[in-house]
């Protein structure tokens, strides 16, 4: 089990990865992060938070017993990742992981933030 900065650590040698945080779903605020640079990450994780929400209340109003493993948004050039997590201790919480899509092979980046997500201890 590693902690929360080294679990962000190795999820930016993801290829392709341009930042990552992990958040709160209650609060949405980041309660920690690793790269960015133009990308304004406290932003990044209140609106993704918002998206998980309105999935969650979607998921509930359709009376399906099925929960989330990620979701994933493309954008023009980058490929986003929101990966709520479901280890013990870690429930109401999710990492954000945003992609270079020229640089990232998305199956595999999912296969390794499952693995991040996996290692990380709360």
């Amino acid at each position: 089990m590693v902690d929360i900065d080294t679990s962000l650590k190795q999820a930016m040698e993801i290829q392709g990865a341009k930042g990552v945080c992990l958040v709160d779903l209650a609060s949405g605020m980041a309660l920690g992060q690793a790269g960015g640079g133009e990308l304004d990450l406290e932003l990044a994780a209140a609106g993704n938070t918002e998206v998980v929400r309105a999935k969650l209340n979607t998921i509930k109003s359709l009376g399906l017993s099925a929960e989330i493993e990620d979701i994933l948004i493309t954008l023009t050039g980058q490929f986003h990742l929101i990966r709520p997590l479901t280890n013990h201790g870690s429930e109401g919480l999710f990492l954000y992981l945003a992609l270079d899509s020229s640089k990232a092979n998305l199956a595999l980046a999912r296969r390794q933030l499952q693995n991040v997500e996996a290692q990380l201890e709360i």
